[in-house]
């Protein structure tokens, strides 16, 4: 059997509009489609950093976590730096966990208006 790494995965998605629904809602659609597409279990989840754009305010994406059950892992947010033509309304996540999987296999994710953030890793 392989050893547990560290790894990190990636995510991004866009709220609907800068209110906190929006923002819980669109994060909690994130965190289930990297979990469910990595088959990861919550108790291999080390932490987590959010950043959103300059135009979310309502909400702390973190919310969504807290909403999943995901009490006990460490969460952050920050402020996404402000880049002209950057998407807007958008919501990005690296996730930490451990993994037998080699950090190839894994699978970021990038939903509605994010996906142009990532074409190389788009499926």
């Amino acid at each position: 059997m392989a050893d547990q790494r560290l790894r990190a995965l990636r995510g991004a998605t866009t709220a609907a509009a800068d209110e906190g629904r929006a923002i819980v809602d669109a994060t909690e659609r994130l965190l289930a489609e990297m979990i469910g597409r990595n088959g990861i279990a919550t108790e291999d989840l080390v932490s987590m950093i959010f950043t959103t754009t300059a135009d979310l305010s309502a909400e702390f994406p973190a919310a969504a976590a807290r909403a999943l059950g995901l009490s006990s892992v460490p969460l952050l947010c920050a402020r996404e730096i402000d880049v002209p033509g950057s998407v807007p309304r958008c919501i990005r996540v690296l996730m930490h966990l451990y993994t037998t999987r080699p950090a190839e296999t894994l699978r970021h994710v990038y939903l509605e208006g994010a996906e142009q953030l990532r074409t190389d890793l788009r499926e």
